[in-house]
């Protein structure tokens, strides 16, 4: 037949014909079983488990629990000579920082360098990833002093707003763990992408606003968190603005702009930013004490008490007064600094071509946390300007977190002395530059061209921040991507 195809096929076959076997049936447990294998296991741990001996198996989960005995077992010289540069580097990030956020959630200075000390220890034993630098961030800090304060004024109860800080950071813990041990890691995912970049916008827009009381030199300022009542304090106070104050606010903040500017047009000098916060601290020092700043409207950190921290497990508090307050707060910083801690862990990761289990890092996170709670210690986690640093800085393993820890030991032991002339102003002005990063413009403009109802919730959660409350305005945002 003319224009037919005279081609030949084999018994059963067509052309362009290919036959696909249907998959077997399941019942129905069955498929309820895939769901939760699919949901609790996606990664499959245990997999390197199958076919080995008993010995083997036990060698592999020990190395499971604890990461630290799989790296450590072939560290060299080479490699801590990288860790130690990066360890030192970090530490000079940690120690202002650590002392900033610390003054940010209403917790006494010295607390946030014992949370640079003992966690990050923890954290090399537990954690699988080789980038993270843990201690304690803005948006944390943020939440815990603005809900605490709820319940109590730190400045009339210090001891009982210390006790519901220590028992909101077990219970921030308990609930890492468990998530990381149940392998619920899954439900971090209801933060969604647009919901994190509308509230670390807001959340960062209402921490720098928060520091217009050391910026402007102000003595008396409201403990709310909507941008009204925060700028409504600022200018029915004029009468307290110190020029003094504002004159030094806006060098240093220049002066770390620079430096930000200058590390990001050129990477290889990271160095210069990583650095300049602590240069920042050592020079407003030196300016307040041969001057005599603080008796010209300079207010000024004030005297440390030295030496390490005690156990705090006894400072724990679980009146039913306050139980509804600490888990509450427990429960948002937990959520929020895992996420953050989380995220920054797998950014690392896959920039150097490794891979970071998820639920083991929720584990150590966790566990860091209740051991922090116990040793004078509030909510950590991995920051991302410190890890950022260190991954710059060339870390090969997590010992640069112990060299870090070891850093901050040595300043609790013997330089604390040294910061008795530090000004408020300067540790405020670190605070703004840190958290300008968390303001992604071009996120949220992505956002808005991929995915209009997904901007929609972006800024509810930046204008619920702003306007309302940070806990009022993540809450907000996630009842509404719970309704898409």
């Amino acid at each position: 037949m003319e224009g037919s195809d005279q081609r030949q096929y084999p018994l059963g076959m067509e052309a362009g014909v290919h036959k696909v076997v249907a998959p077997p049936r399941q019942s129905t447990v069955d498929k309820l079983k895939g769901k939760l294998k699919e949901t609790f296991f996606p990664d499959d741990p245990f997999r390197s488990f199958k076919g080995q001996p008993a010995r083997q198996k036990w060698l592999l989960s020990v190395k499971y629990l604890f990461p630290i005995l799989d790296w450590a077992s072939h560290y060299s010289f080479s490699l801590f000579k990288s860790d130690l540069v990066s360890g030192l580097t970090i530490a000079s990030l940690a120690i202002p920082q650590g002392i900033s956020y610390a003054k940010l959630a209403s917790l006494p200075p010295i607390i946030g360098l014992y949370s640079s000390f003992v966690p990050p220890l923890v954290y090399v034993v537990f954690g699988s990833s080789r980038d993270l630098a843990v201690g304690p961030v803005s948006i944390a800090s943020l939440i815990m002093g603005a809900m605490l304060r709820q319940a109590v004024n730190p400045s009339t109860d210090p001891f009982l707003f210390l006790q519901l800080a220590f028992t909101s950071t077990f219970f921030a813990g308990m609930v890492q763990a468990s998530l990381g041990i149940l392998r619920l890691g899954f439900i971090i995912d209801f933060l969604s992408k647009a919901t994190l970049v509308g509230f670390m916008a807001g959340a960062a827009i209402i921490v720098s606003l928060q520091q217009l009381k050391g910026l402007l030199g102000i003595s008396h300022f409201t403990t709310e968190m909507g941008i009204i009542p925060v700028m409504s304090s600022a200018f029915h106070t004029t009468n307290e603005w110190s020029w003094q104050t504002i004159l030094m606010g806006i060098c240093f903040l220049a002066f770390l702009l620079l430096t930000r500017h200058l590390s990001m047009k050129k990477p290889k000098l990271f160095w210069v930013s990583a650095g300049a916060p602590l240069a920042s601290v050592i020079i407003s020092t030196l300016v307040v004490f041969l001057f005599k700043a603080q008796k010209h409207s300079i207010s000024v950190i004030g005297q440390l008490k030295s030496g390490l921290n005690r156990p705090s497990w006894d400072k724990l508090l679980f009146d039913g007064t306050y139980l509804g307050t600490t888990m509450k707060t427990g429960l948002i910083t937990g959520i929020i600094s895992l996420t953050e801690g989380v995220a920054v862990g797998r950014t690392f990761a896959s920039l150097k071509g490794y891979q970071v289990d998820g639920n083991k890092e929720m584990m150590a996170i966790g566990l860091m946390n209740v051991v922090g709670s116990c040793t004078s210690c509030y909510v950590t986690t991995g920051a991302f300007s410190r890890s950022a640093v260190n991954h710059n800085a060339g870390c090969k393993t997590p010992m640069s977190n112990v060299v870090m820890a070891m850093t901050v030991m040595v300043t609790l032991l013997l330089l604390m002395p040294l910061f008795a002339y530090t000004p408020n102003v300067v540790l405020a002005v670190i605070i703004i530059v840190a958290v300008i990063g968390l303001i992604d413009i071009q996120a949220a403009y992505h956002i808005y061209k991929m995915d209009k109802v997904d901007f929609l919730v972006c800024i509810c959660a930046f204008l619920g921040v702003i306007f309302i409350s940070v806990q009022d305005g993540l809450a907000i945002a996630v009842d509404n991507f719970g309704q898409q």
